[in-house]
């Protein structure tokens, strides 16, 4: 289905086409489709004739029509003349017809009758009116020579608009601008001498130049392209011929140097500002359209064409601009210069060349920018490196800008907001201050971390992380880990609780903290030291013990020994104490003794000696005892 315009826009096609305006410059200037424009144009043809057979065309109109019926608007400040007066006329307005007639009238162009509404007052003085429109009067001047000279009764208005339509404008006089001593240069590219090598191919050349607009000195380089990078080492390298910076550059809406044309507020490519911002000048670009606003350099380039290239040719770019140097220095420094009338050397050496701003110490460092979109990883890739930006940054797209030992992010903004060294290709440079807190984890804090953290939950909690720690070395270090995230289940009380138990158990595993967690085992307590005891015999019983095994051993010592098998005794019955004939007991027997339980066995006392002899108690045979007791 075909687009239906408005009333509106058919009208203005159809009088934009009877003003000699093509289908294509219709339609881009009203924003409808040409095959729109096209089509309603055929329309209009062919109901013209139609429109005119069917009635005859109406008079000329001589108000604007606002609506059947309605009469010319009048001022509220006319005279009213009476009806049938000599002194009233028509208004002079223009048509407002409609129908087929505006549509013939359109098409087949305005007539005399049409364009005016009646004949103008000034129509019979044409040639006298023309003659001074030759002359270069302007209307004013014109209108008091007819009323002085020739008593014309016309006014102002009326010559003014007879001009109009004679086609006559006055055109304004250009402005000279001059600028002071290092104010202004203006840049501009043209057409270079071709470059034809020893195979013969033919290659185009673009020349570079720039022309100080005060005392007009020049410079001027050959470059195989227009980029970024081919126009600021040209003007850099004119900085240096100059030997020194002026304060402006007007250059040309190149893209190379203007991302957004704009009179009002341009926006230039970020490494062309970045080189104005090195060298301390102001880049401005001039109006689109318009390469009067850099009138200096656009004769610049048709001289340095037509002398200085025009007819050569060049075996290299190095031989051209060999060329152009020389050229510059013998012919067009030593000029008398057609609009100053000055030596353009000498007036740049003596005058423009102090006023020019100092050069940096450094040159521009030359770099390659473009954008990029970070990444999940939080990293931009960079001539296959990678390095991280801020992660407030991520799914984003930066500025990227490289040379050969940095790497510097910038914002839409262009703040700076990482710098990297230069990385080899497929190598990460990550910035710590690059990762989110939530991103790090406690093993890259490392155990001092941790254990500050357990610190908080509670004393019991620290003293068993850090004897833990001390325990199980470094692989505790997952284990303080595990032991914080313990925290998001229990409580610290609980937690609190658990550590000590496992504490006074010496358990350092992760699972025993769990499992106490769960069963909540209370702590280990020490035994108590049971003094008394009913299968513990008394001290008592082990000191008369020990006392009466020193009482045989000097016993024994005193009496002598007999050997086994000889018959002789080495005590008598007398020699006993109690009388008794105590067979085997002081001899050297190898009839084991009572006392013992077999040959070779050490007594089954404590200690053959008493710690404390004083508080020895004699041995007192069984018998006895019981006899003592009776």
């Amino acid at each position: 289905m075909a687009n239906r315009l408005k009333m509106a826009t058919v009208q203005s096609i159809i009088s934009l086409h009877a003003r000699g305006w093509s289908q294509r410059r219709i339609a881009r200037e009203l924003g409808v489709d040409r095959e729109s424009v096209s089509r309603h144009l055929r329309l209009a043809r062919e109901s013209a004739p139609a429109a005119r057979s069917d009635r005859e065309p109406p008079e000329p109109a001589i108000a604007p029509i606002s609506g059947p019926g309605s009469e010319p608007p009048t001022p509220a400040n006319a005279p009213i003349a009476p009806a049938g007066s000599a002194d009233s006329k028509p208004a002079n307005a223009p048509i407002l017809a409609t129908g087929s007639a505006a549509l013939e009238t359109l098409l087949e162009g305005p007539s005399e009758a049409a364009a005016s509404g009646r004949q103008s007052d000034c129509e019979s003085w044409r040639e006298v009116i023309q003659a001074k429109q030759v002359a270069g009067l302007s209307a004013r001047r014109i209108h008091q020579d007819l009323v002085a000279e020739h008593a014309a009764k016309v006014s102002y208005d009326s010559v003014r608009r007879f001009l109009r339509r004679l086609g006559w404008t006055r055109p304004l006089p250009f402005r000279r601008l001059e600028c002071a001593p290092g104010q202004e240069a203006q840049v501009d590219f043209g057409t270079g001498a071709p470059i034809i090598g020893a195979d013969g191919k033919r290659r185009r050349t673009h020349v570079f130049r720039i022309v100080l607009s005060h005392s007009r000195k020049a410079y001027s380089e050959v470059t195989y392209r227009q980029t970024t990078d081919d126009f600021l080492h040209a003007l850099e390298n004119a900085f240096h011929h100059f030997g020194g910076v002026p304060q402006t550059l007007v250059i040309d809406n190149l893209k190379a140097a203007v991302k957004h044309p704009d009179w009002f507020d341009p926006e230039l490519v970020p490494k062309v500002a970045a080189f104005a911002a090195h060298y301390g000048a102001v880049i401005l670009p001039t109006k689109p359209y318009t390469p009067r606003h850099k009138g200096k350099v656009e004769r610049g380039i048709d001289y340095v064409q037509e002398n200085g290239l025009q007819g050569r040719t060049f075996a290299s770019l190095t031989a051209e601009n060999e060329h152009l140097l020389d050229w510059e220095a013998k012919v067009a420094d030593t000029r008398i210069h057609g609009t100053t009338k000055r030596h353009v050397g000498r007036v740049f050496e003596e005058v423009e060349r102090p006023a020019l701003q100092p050069l940096p110490r450094e040159r521009f460092t030359s770099f390659h920018e473009a954008q990029r979109k970070v990444s999940r990883d939080g990293h931009v890739e960079v001539a296959k490196a990678y390095y991280s930006v801020p992660p407030e940054y991520v799914a984003r797209t930066v500025w990227v800008r490289w040379d050969a030992r940095l790497v510097r992010v910038f914002n839409h903004r262009f703040e700076q907001v990482r710098v990297h060294p230069r990385q080899e290709p497929g190598r990460f440079s990550s910035s710590c201050e690059d990762l989110h807190p939530q991103k790090i984890s406690g093993l890259e804090r490392g155990a001092a971390y941790l254990l500050k953290k357990a610190s908080v939950m509670g004393p019991h909690t620290e003293r068993w992380a850090e004897a833990m720690l001390t325990a199980r070395g470094i692989e505790g270090t997952r284990v303080l880990l595990g032991l914080l995230s313990l925290t998001k289940k229990h409580s610290g009380e609980t937690l609190e609780n658990a550590c000590e138990t496992a504490l006074s158990y010496g358990a350092f595993r992760l699972r025993n903290l769990r499992q106490l967690l769960t069963r909540r085992t209370a702590k280990q307590t020490p035994l108590p030291f049971l003094d008394e005891h009913p299968l513990i015999r008394p001290l008592d019983d082990y000191a008369r013990v020990v006392a009466a095994a020193l009482v045989r051993q000097e016993e024994t010592r005193r009496a002598g020994f007999l050997r086994h098998g000889s018959g002789v005794r080495g005590l008598t019955q007398a020699a006993s104490p109690d009388g008794l004939d105590h067979q085997g007991s002081g001899a050297c027997s190898t009839r084991p003794r009572s006392g013992y339980p077999s040959p070779g066995c050490a007594s089954a006392e404590p200690g053959s000696v008493s710690p404390d002899t004083s508080s020895v108690v004699p041995f007192v045979p069984p018998h006895q005892e019981k006899s003592a007791h009776a």
